[in-house]
């Protein structure tokens, strides 16, 4: 169900413990090949297909598209919420939720830049509602619900406007494709200084603004990549609904 299509009276009478699912994604550059809303249409067309494989099972609230993007900011048409706003705003929309009733939250994430500050904001409110046994407040990705490894993508992991975010954009949004990405080179995913964790900026790893192998992406790996990704969310959010509280399996 898509909270928007409902009407209160209908929210209101609801279980409350259907998983509720919260979309945050980002508007934000995504090399010279794909558009600033990549991550957003992406996760949008990830939550499209999973709907229907979860029925009445969940409640998908509106995608947020406004993320933690200060990373990226040096490349005009980034769209960003510094991480303490950002932690709060989540707050803010989880706890509507809560005060409304509903006990099992998931913050479903489309943007690697939102990882971080997304955690926090669930860690903090989990401390604050300690003494709530019922609660389920939680955080993934959706490209960790699925592993659409097959031996035919190059990249180990999603990257940032390589080959399988390029692919899932040239299977739902072509038209949006700015320049063929077979001309563009690789660019390696390594932070510098492994296995410490390194404070970067998207200019210091890649001036062009993709990470990753554009060069390899297709149609068709992107259907495979976003019909893996949106069968294991709802794999998730069945098993969110047989789980309780308690059980930490």
């Amino acid at each position: 169900m898509f909270l928007t299509d409902l009407t209160w009276p209908m929210v209101r009478d609801l279980d409350r413990g259907i998983p509720v699912v919260i979309p945050i994604a980002a508007v934000e550059q995504h090399g010279r090949h794909l558009p600033l809303a990549t991550d957003s249409l992406l996760l949008a067309e990830v939550v499209r297909r999973a709907e229907p494989r979860v029925a009445d099972g969940a409640l998908f609230a509106p995608l947020q598209w406004l993320g933690n993007s200060h990373h990226h900011i040096d490349f005009p048409g980034t769209m960003s919420a510094s991480p303490r706003v950002y932690i709060d705003l989540l707050q803010d929309l989880a706890e509507t939720f809560l005060r409304h009733g509903f006990t099992r939250i998931l913050f479903l994430n489309g943007h690697g830049g939102n990882v971080i500050p997304a955690k926090q904001a669930i860690f903090e409110m989990r401390q604050r509602l300690r003494d709530r046994s019922d609660l389920v407040l939680l955080f993934t990705s959706y490209w960790n619900l699925a592993n659409p490894q097959d031996g035919r993508l190059t990249q180990p992991e999603i990257g940032h406007a390589g080959e399988w975010e390029t692919s899932m954009i040239l299977r739902i949004a072509p038209h949006l494709v700015a320049e063929d990405p077979k001309g563009l080179k690789p660019v390696s995913p390594a932070f510098g200084f492994e296995p410490a964790y390194r404070g970067w900026t998207t200019r210091e790893r890649s001036e062009i603004g993709h990470i990753g192998s554009p060069q390899v992406a297709s149609e068709e790996k992107g259907e495979r990549l976003l019909s893996a990704f949106a069968a294991g969310v709802a794999t998730f959010l069945e098993r969110m609904r047989e789980q309780g509280g308690g059980d930490p399996a």
